[in-house]
């Protein structure tokens, strides 16, 4: 599956999530809620994946946590803020770059429109 065909498949999941639960929650529960959609469509789904820093040839654990990762391949980062901003987008992009990933979706659970609360975001390579 390309990461083109998994996110469109992890948007309508997002879609059917925020169809029952709605805005206004933590940002953990709408995680929750999207990591076991995605596992139950049978899609291989990963859970705060550890992304370590390569400084030079120093391997470090900074802390670096990917909401999800599907298909190890394709991030999703989970917000429930009142909006986005550049922050969440270059934090989006880091994961991309540290873990050498094309595309990702940066999802916004907190808007009355899911889709208004979607991001795609692309790594350049």
């Amino acid at each position: 599956m390309t990461e083109n065909e998994i996110s469109t498949k992890i948007i309508g999941l997002a879609i059917e999530v925020h169809r029952i639960l709605g805005p206004g929650l933590l940002e953990n529960a709408y995680k929750e809620c999207l990591f076991y959609k995605i596992n139950k469509s049978g899609l291989f789904v990963e859970k705060e994946k550890a992304l370590p820093l390569i400084f030079e040839e120093v391997k470090l654990d900074c802390g670096y946590r990917v909401d999800l990762l599907v298909e190890k391949k394709f991030v999703i980062e989970i917000k429930s803020v009142e909006s986005l901003n550049e922050i969440h987008l270059a934090q989006t992009l880091t994961y991309l770059k540290l873990g050498k990933f094309k595309l990702g979706l940066l999802i916004n659970f907190n808007e009355i429109l899911l889709k208004n609360g979607i991001r795609r975001v692309v790594n350049n390579l």
